[in-house]
């Protein structure tokens, strides 16, 4: 709520000023150049996004990740050790994990959702929850495909040329969220 107030207090800003300055017309000109281009952007992603949508289903249909499920058992098991005794959580958070990995986001989303929904204690956010939502929002990228998509989209030549950067900082993020969660569960702050 906080944000939609500042957001709009800050497109009221720049209108005014723009009108203060003289430029409304190049004001209007923009946003609806802006617009075009956000259409367009989203069309490009939604067919990377239904891409690997329809390969996470294939994926779960032929079994890929029951045995990525297995082969992530060990890790898994010890950032959520309730993975251990519910078979229908690990394959949710295996699933969540190789498509954040792959840099998938969008399509990883709905595992994350079952994962959490599965990991939920009434109105109270556990600690394993805790860890899921950090390790989504500063998921490690092996493959950024998302970003890349992105800049493939608006003329990239090389997608991929930042794959050092998005590593260092993606496996740094995790890290220490990961870490800074631990802490607070263990300090009793939830």
């Amino acid at each position: 709520m906080v944000m939609s107030w500042i957001w709009t207090g800050m497109v009221l800003a720049s209108i005014l000023c723009a009108l203060i300055g003289g430029s409304g017309g190049a004001l209007a000109a923009a946003a609806l150049q802006g617009a075009q281009a956000g259409v367009g952007l989203a069309i490009s992603m939604a067919g990377a996004i239904c891409l690997w949508s329809g390969v996470g289903k294939l994926m779960e249909a032929v079994g890929i990740t029951d045995r990525l499920s297995r082969l992530t058992r060990p890790i898994l098991g010890r950032v959520f050790p309730s993975t251990r005794s519910d078979p229908a959580l690990a394959r949710n958070l295996s699933a969540n994990v190789c498509a954040n990995l792959l840099g998938l986001g969008n399509a990883a989303t709905p595992m994350g959702i079952q994962a959490a929904k599965r990991m939920r204690r009434g109105d109270t956010a556990t600690g394993e929850l805790c860890r899921l939502v950090v390790l989504n929002t500063a998921s490690i990228q092996l493959i950024p495909t998302n970003v890349a998509a992105v800049r493939s989209a608006l003329g990239c030549q090389r997608p991929f040329d930042i794959l050092l950067p998005v590593w260092i900082t993606s496996f740094l993020s995790a890290g220490l969220g990961v870490a800074a969660a631990w802490m607070l569960e263990r300090t009793g702050r939830k």
